[in-house]
């Protein structure tokens, strides 16, 4: 990790995809005159699961997986976020501890904002509250509907659905259908909650089947609606 030059919030690109999008006068003021910028590379820790938290973070630039380890020592993804998302809000609010550990998944420039700033912030702008109720909401659906899948979905389907979800998060690149992020066989194998060599499997199945092109780590979709038909949900 190195400090980065200091990234003004008016001139942030990434501020407008974020909560702080609607912040002005007294409250912008409060993150640029407390905020540090850092840049990690691939694969650097940003902060670890068990830690006491001690700033909020905003992604500037780059991808990071939020990943649990389990018993056994493996890791599990339990989020994915992208340029303009907050990471560690949860446990500020909570007064917890990191529940999991954020990793970067390709270099990264990422500000954080001191605690004390941060719940200052909240107390100043009711507007950012409700934002972030709101951002604590739809993490809540969201995790609701992992668990269900694990529990009653076939891997095969929460493969296919691992991809869309790829594809709704980080987009495409030019061509439209290629994945705007590259992940390991593990780290897809992690997302979808199964063993490295089912994960890979199945990527097989679907390259055979026509509904994607493997291109090294990169995964082109090839027929989306027969993706959407093999994770059984509707578009």
């Amino acid at each position: 990790m190195k400090v980065n030059k200091r990234i003004d919030c008016d001139n942030c690109d990434s501020r407008e995809k974020s909560i702080f999008c609607e912040l002005k006068g007294e409250s912008l003021d409060i993150i640029n005159s407390s905020k540090s910028c850092n840049y990690f590379k691939k694969g650097q820790i940003i902060f670890s699961e068990g830690f006491q938290p001690m700033a909020l973070y905003c992604i500037n630039s780059g991808k990071v997986k939020l990943v649990q380890l389990g018993d056994n020592g493996r890791e599990q993804i339990v989020r994915l976020k992208k340029e303009g998302d907050i990471l560690g809000y949860r446990a500020l609010l909570s007064g917890e501890k990191y529940f999991a550990t954020a990793i970067a998944l390709e270099d990264c420039s990422i500000c954080s904002i001191p605690k004390e700033q941060f719940f200052k912030l909240l107390e100043n702008d009711t507007s950012l509250a409700l934002q972030l109720m709101k951002l604590l909401s739809q993490n809540l659906g969201k995790a609701e509907h992992k668990i269900t899948d694990l529990a009653q979905k076939p891997v095969r389907e929460r493969m296919a659905e691992a991809i869309l979800f790829l594809k709704e998060t980080y987009g495409t690149e030019e061509d439209g259908k290629t994945l705007n992020v590259v992940l390991t066989r593990e780290e897809i194998a992690n997302l979808v909650g199964t063993a490295t060599e089912t994960a890979i499997r199945l990527l097989s199945e679907f390259k055979s089947d026509s509904i994607i092109e493997l291109q090294l780590k990169k995964i082109k979709i090839l027929d989306y609606p027969k993706l959407v038909k093999t994770a059984h949900i509707i578009d």
